[in-house]
């Protein structure tokens, strides 16, 4: 899956209130058909595209606390 020009244009952007303010962080937006995932310090850059399928399991990992040994 892929965002087109169009598509990126329009998209809203979201991040964490807990993120920093120095931009290091993950922005995501929503599609009609999964969740667009970019780095904030690089809003040209590229645009990593979930399904909803996949994006749920994200997010259960991470709330499960799968992750944790990653913000370390």
């Amino acid at each position: 899956m892929s965002v087109t020009d169009a598509e990126r244009s329009s998209l809203v952007w979201f991040k964490a209130a807990s993120s920093s303010h120095n931009g290091a962080c993950v922005q995501v937006a929503s599609l009609p058909d999964g969740v667009a995932v970019r780095d904030s310090k690089d809003p040209e850059g590229p645009v990593l595209v979930y399904t909803p399928a996949e994006w749920r399991a994200f997010l259960d990992g991470a709330k499960l606390g799968e992750f944790d040994r990653f913000g370390a």
